[in-house]
């Protein structure tokens, strides 16, 4: 287990950082030490990204040497065996108006644009953090052979729902917003809900299974 760097972000936050690459166990101790940070009552908020954590305190109440000391025990004694799973099914419409950038993904990968999607449907993705906009759900386990960059131009307008594949990633816009994936399919499933509880349909540590509703030319 690689050493994680912790340093402050000005007087009153702390984060704490793993060398790359982004995997599955680092994230799932990025999740462990979360749901411990939660807990400690100097703690105002816990932010956990990709291959990063960072806690925000009170600086008046709050040793930041004793605080990083206290971080760093959590993240080794954390069980990235042990991070809870969810399954959440999308189904999604590719191609046609769903799907703009199917065909560039499909030339850029070298293979057919019904192979770009069997290939996406079949995978197996985690939400690795949620970040961009309420709901974005980052997730990894794209095959490497459908890893494309993002568009030279970002879209001003993307539409909710929209399915995307950015670099090694793939992700679901919540809600209309500009953005430069190449954008695949889209879904109907609502990602955020400021009624629901909690809000953002999709979590860290979520499993996700995209099935084809359609495939449009």
């Amino acid at each position: 287990m690689s050493q994680p760097r912790i340093f402050p972000l000005g007087d009153n936050a702390l984060m704490c950082v793993a060398p790359p690459p982004a995997t599955l166990d680092c994230q799932r101790r990025v999740w462990a030490a979360a749901s411990a940070a939660r807990d400690w009552p100097q703690v105002l908020e816990v932010v956990p990204g990709m291959n990063n954590l960072t806690l925000v305190f009170d600086p008046l109440d709050t040793d930041a040497d004793a605080l990083a000391a206290q971080l760093l025990a959590a993240w080794h004694a954390a069980d990235p065996s042990a991070a809870p799973t969810r399954e959440v099914e999308v189904p999604v419409q590719y191609g046609g108006e769903f799907g703009p950038d199917l065909q560039a993904v499909a030339e850029h990968t070298g293979l057919s644009a019904r192979e770009v999607v069997e290939r996406h449907a079949g995978g197996d993705y985690v939400v690795f953090f949620l970040g961009f906009q309420p709901g974005f759900a980052y997730m990894g386990g794209l095959e490497a052979a459908l890893h494309t960059p993002r568009r030279a131009s970002p879209r001003l307008e993307v539409a909710a729902g929209s399915v995307g594949i950015g670099g090694e990633q793939t992700g679901i816009y919540p809600a209309v917003s500009p953005g430069g994936w190449q954008l695949i399919g889209r879904t109907e499933v609502p990602l955020f809900d400021p009624l629901r509880r909690p809000p953002t349909l999709l979590q860290p540590g979520d499993r996700v299974r995209f099935t084809i509703a359609g495939m449009h030319a």
